[in-house]
């Protein structure tokens, strides 16, 4: 199943109010009603989706001993698209304006008979579906914790969330949102007793005389998520420093590297975007002169080791996205306690990006604090300015 092997990708969502509990018959009773194999549900544009058990792509056999694995449920949603193929639809089309055009004087359709063509082609096509010939089907997994009451869905895509948080809730009658940087900034400043902090947030000026202002891609002035791009300048920053780990308020340390791919863009929509492919990308000098442009980073790869566990992954700023983790490989080698410890070490890689987005965020939502660390950034972004003109 997805969340058990290989690499895992996901989108992260909580539930409000949640309390924690176990898992029983009744929610594979639900997951039952919903899915694919007794209940389509189509969506607007046709699309039928449904929950599977999870092991492959038609297992609709929900058993205990199988999807609630270490308090979590484990299950998919499946999603089934006819895809009726453009280049088939215009052969017939094809096809059926010779016929039509055949009895013309001038041996040319009309537009009466293109539409007519258009139609009957597109007729014939869709009744060959029905057979399912053309039908795609894609699986996406699903792990809902028991103890912390979130959920984790296989994909980032836009379209694909929204189909799983209306699906998911009218399963469960219970509301998902999705934890994002800002969200889950507001979160640890509540903790924290400094929700003021997160409010009354700007987006920094990390090139003194460039501020952003509205963030192109954020999608209200409600919204914090710039957060998170704050935090990758901030990582990187560190780690410019000549030091790789970060202290965490647990009293425990992360060591990181960002590695492999870095993704920038302006936030002002002017400058556009740069991406870099090294395996220490923060160190090439594109991704300095795109820093230096007053670019900022959206997506980077990144190794992280905490307990003498690695983790290797993409993040995705805003949201918050995890892509293509690998978790440590597991000493286990009976099945059941192997899958026990695969719940166990992505919990402890959660823990993990928590405490380390935690350090960032004690330090954001203090204004003096933040006053004196974006200043000292700024004198960072200025030296590399300044080295680039020497070269």
């Amino acid at each position: 199943m997805g969340f058990f092997s290989g690499t895992i990708s996901y989108s992260r969502f909580r539930i409000p109010g949640y309390r924690p509990g176990d898992f029983g018959e009744e929610f594979l009773e639900r997951l039952a009603a919903m899915g694919m194999g007794s209940q389509k549900v189509a969506t607007k544009d046709g699309v039928n989706i449904g929950w599977i058990a999870g092991d492959h792509i038609l297992d609709k056999g929900f058993q205990l001993e199988k999807n609630i694995i270490n308090e979590t449920l484990s299950f998919a949603l499946r999603v089934d698209v006819n895809r009726l193929p453009s280049d088939l639809l215009r052969a017939y089309t094809a096809e059926e304006l010779e016929a039509l055009a055949g009895a013309n004087p001038s041996g040319r359709p009309s537009k009466r008979q293109r539409k007519e063509a258009k139609e009957a082609a597109q007729a014939r096509l869709e009744a060959e579906a029905k057979d399912g010939r053309f039908l795609k089907r894609k699986m996406i997994p699903v792990l809902w914790d028991g103890a912390s009451g979130e959920v984790y869905f296989g994909s980032s895509s836009v379209t694909m969330i929204d189909r799983f948080v209306d699906h998911f809730e009218a399963t469960f009658g219970k509301k998902v949102v999705p934890v994002t940087a800002g969200s889950l900034a507001f979160q640890l400043a509540e903790t924290a007793g400094m929700p003021r902090g997160v409010e009354d947030a700007e987006p920094s000026a990390f090139l003194p005389g460039k501020s952003p202002g509205e963030v192109s891609w954020m999608p209200d002035g409600e919204c914090r998520d710039f957060m998170g791009n704050e935090f990758l300048v901030w990582l990187w920053y560190q780690l410019d420093g000549g030091s790789d780990e970060i202290k965490l308020s647990d009293g425990t340390s992360a060591a990181l590297l960002l590695t492999k791919s870095m993704n920038l863009e302006c936030p002002r929509g002017q400058t556009g975007r740069q991406s870099v492919h090294s395996e220490g990308p923060t160190r090439m000098p594109e991704a300095y002169r795109a820093l230096l442009e007053g670019k900022w980073p959206r997506k980077v790869g990144m190794i992280i080791v905490r307990h003498q566990e690695q983790y290797e992954f993409q993040f995705s700023a805003e949201i918050m996205s995890i892509g293509s983790l690998k978790l440590p490989a597991t000493e286990e080698s009976e099945e059941r306690a192997r899958l026990d410890e695969r719940v166990n070490q992505l919990r402890a890689f959660l823990e993990t990006m928590d405490l380390l987005y935690e350090a960032f965020i004690s330090r954001r939502i203090v204004a003096t604090q933040w006053k004196k660390d974006l200043g000292k950034m700024q004198k960072w972004v200025a030296r590399q300015g300044e080295e680039e003109k020497e070269e």
